[in-house]
């Protein structure tokens, strides 16, 4: 018989013990302290941790990151969260993730609490952003914090080095409304790039390049008021551990790799273990593989693919997300998904009854934490919480 994970047994007794009998989002609160050790330690001297709200949309998580990482630094990307952020988090600062729409900038400022717009950095991709933006905290007479979005590769958007850039940093320098904070420079790319030929090492040096240069322009135009104190964001989950010291970039922004999802299983992250998992029950164990209308092949299924020996039928499903456990369950290519029922396959051996946990790991963190009500916090093998989500993250 195919062995479950001790492991995952433990979870499924947890389950059953707390009387949680549909389909939960799983956070491991002793894994996701590992991985936060493990991102601390990796740090170079003077490298600044700023939490991605938007990949762990959990207010209590985000509480707990910071504690145990001792950083007061989130990165925000919609007005909803920026709102709740700034009310339960008032001595946090956030910076946008991605630029917002002027309208959104505008309706901040009739919301925002008093003393809230001097812990936010709005994010500021094109130079019509910025007279916008500028036009709009003239208008309510404020003055605001402005982090410029360089493209160091990606192409998703933000200044590239030229006219465009000198302009912005020279119209930021003279304006009385806009304080100028420094850059952000997103890269994830690097770490889809083959290391072969040199290709990722290339590429690398072309995003540092454009980095380095935009920091000696900074320089020229602000003087002595651009130190190496001043905010240069420089990489996510999937490229931090890049950065060996604080030559280009000062922070980096990790929220996904802290419960790491299957889209992070990559070279640059092995460190890191899974700490997220959706559990659902399993609602029906029919045996043989059964498909509608074409029930006399079911003796040559079985003999051709012994994996499909087995069919349970799970409590909700296609979610983004793959099975781990027990091991070698698949979805039915020719069943197709479902939200309400997913039909699972598994080996002759399989390890299932009614009533039990199939666990699965999600594609992804943002989306997905999203879709299961509240949070259920196991620590030491027990469930110990359960922690509501934001209602919005993207």
């Amino acid at each position: 018989m195919a062995e479950r994970a001790a492991y995952f047994k433990s979870l499924d007794s947890a389950l059953k013990t707390a009387g949680i009998y549909q389909p939960s989002l799983i956070i491991d609160l002793d894994r996701l302290d590992q991985n936060i050790d493990t991102l601390l330690a990796d740090l170079p001297d003077g490298m600044a941790y700023r939490i991605v709200a938007k990949s762990l949309p959990v207010p209590k998580l985000l509480a707990h990151i910071r504690q145990r990482a001792g950083t007061d630094r989130l990165m925000t990307f919609n007005l909803p969260m920026l709102l709740d952020l700034s009310h339960s988090m008032p001595d946090a600062t956030q910076l946008l993730g991605k630029p917002l729409p002027a309208a959104a900038f505008k309706d901040f400022l009739g919301q925002a609490s008093d003393g809230a717009l001097d812990r936010i950095y709005w994010l500021i991709d094109t130079p019509e952003r910025l007279a916008a933006y500028s036009q709009i905290a003239q208008d309510a007479g404020q003055s605001i914090n402005v982090v410029v979005e360089l493209d160091v590769g990606l192409h998703r958007g933000g200044f590239e080095l030229g006219d465009e850039l000198h302009a912005s940093l020279t119209q930021l320098k003279q304006s009385n409304v806009l304080q100028f904070q420094g850059f952000m420079g997103y890269e994830p790319h690097l770490a889809s790039i083959p290391t072969a030929l040199g290709w990722r090492e290339r590429t690398k040096r072309g995003a540092w390049d454009t980095y380095t240069k935009a920091n000696a322009l900074a320089g020229e135009i602000f003087g002595e008021t651009y130190t190496r104190d001043t905010l240069r964001n420089v990489a996510g989950s999937p490229t931090y551990r890049l950065y060996k010291d604080t030559k280009i970039g000062n922070e980096v922004s990790v929220g996904s790799a802290l419960v790491k999802p299957t889209d992070f299983d990559t070279e640059l992250l092995e460190p890191f273990i899974p700490a997220c998992f959706i559990a659902t029950p399993v609602l029906k164990a029919t045996g043989a593989t059964r498909l509608p209308g074409l029930e006399f092949t079911e003796t040559i299924n079985r003999i051709v693919s012994p994996d499909t020996a087995l069919t349970f039928f799970t409590h909700g499903g296609k979610w983004m997300a793959t099975p781990v456990d027990p091991p070698n369950l698949k979805y039915n290519k020719v069943f197709g998904r479902s939200s309400n029922q997913e039909m699972l396959n598994g080996p002759a051996d399989t390890d299932l009854k009614p009533d039990d946990f199939i666990f699965l790991r999600p594609h992804q963190s943002e989306a997905v934490l999203l879709q299961f009500g509240d949070i259920t916090i196991i620590r030491d093998q027990k469930v110990i919480d359960h922690w509501p989500t934001f209602k919005i993250s993207a």
